[in-house]
């Protein structure tokens, strides 16, 4: 499997709410309404694609999932750098347990 190494950040100056969306809008949000009594979680882009996070604002995904990534941080005018990686067999072991889990999803 072919896999790339997405490492992103905003532009310099993003205000922090604009931050917030962005990371709500990509990563998704865990949250709750009625002090605690329901909890529900928004998805976010990569809630969709098979991507195994490092660090906030470094994934890997498969190379065929690149571009909707690229994509979506193309709209928020991130500075992104990508590389192609071997994964390790951690990293396939995610991927394919996320791919496995979208595709019953759908």
């Amino acid at each position: 499997m072919r896999v790339s190494l997405l490492v992103f950040r905003l532009p310099p100056g993003t205000l922090n709410g604009e931050v917030g969306k962005f990371v709500k809008k990509l990563y998704g949000q865990a949250t709750s309404s009625w002090k605690g009594k329901y909890t529900y979680r928004r998805p976010g882009l990569l809630d969709g694609i098979p991507h195994r996070k490092l660090l906030r604002g470094v994934v890997i995904v498969r190379r065929r999932d690149q571009a909707r990534v690229l994509a979506f941080l193309a709209e928020w005018k991130a500075l992104v750098e990508v590389r192609e990686v071997r994964p390790t067999a951690e990293d396939l072991r995610v991927l394919e347990r996320n791919s496995s889990a979208h595709r019953a999803g759908q």
